[in-house]
């Protein structure tokens, strides 16, 4: 796993998403709807919500290691706790959530999801990627492949001053972050 990156919040965003869309959702809908909260609040704060590493893929940029869990590629108790197989394009929750299930995300955090939800969630998948690819010039189309797309293009595009530095920052918090989880009490 990536340094930083934490399976449990990355569920709990994604269960946020399933449950506002009735308890079911298309997987590219939501790969999008995650990746537009980290975007979101590295626009409003220089980091994003996940730590998860973005790549372009054909249908426009993605969280790699949430969709990974989605597809089934890995495996947490985190993670099926929460959120269903995926099938036929589809994933679900696989238990009724209340805001007690989202304990790793902050109030800030939800305020995002809420934010990003209203914009973008009355769309269908594919207007949502479409969005993407016309509003997310950190995208490049892969020719059927995958691209990284590091967090300090993301920033640049986002118009915040320091790009370099924040994205740095989050580097090296990641760093501390994956530290103190291997220290044993």
């Amino acid at each position: 796993m990536q340094d930083g990156f934490n399976e449990a919040l990355a569920a709990q965003v994604a269960a946020f998403f399933i449950e506002r869309s009735g308890g079911e959702i298309p997987v590219l809908k939501l790969v999008k709807l995650v990746y537009l909260s980290d975007r979101e609040s590295m626009s409003k704060t220089g980091y994003p919500i996940t730590n998860d590493q973005f790549v372009s893929m054909p249908h426009g940029p993605v969280n790699s290691l949430t969709l990974n869990f989605i597809d089934g590629h890995c495996q947490s108790s985190n993670w099926s706790a929460l959120i269903s197989d995926r099938a036929n394009h589809m994933v679900g929750l696989s238990k009724t959530i209340t805001r007690d299930d989202l304990d790793e995300l902050s109030d800030f955090d939800i305020t995002i999801l809420e934010d990003v939800w209203k914009k973008f969630g009355k769309m269908d998948r594919w207007e949502i990627r479409d969005w993407t690819h016309e509003h997310c010039p950190e995208w490049e189309d892969p020719k059927g492949s995958c691209i990284p797309i590091p967090h300090e293009r993301v920033l640049k595009y986002l118009g915040l001053q320091h790009a370099t530095d924040l994205a740095s920052e989050t580097e090296s918090e990641r760093h501390i972050d994956i530290t103190f989880s291997q220290l044993k009490v």
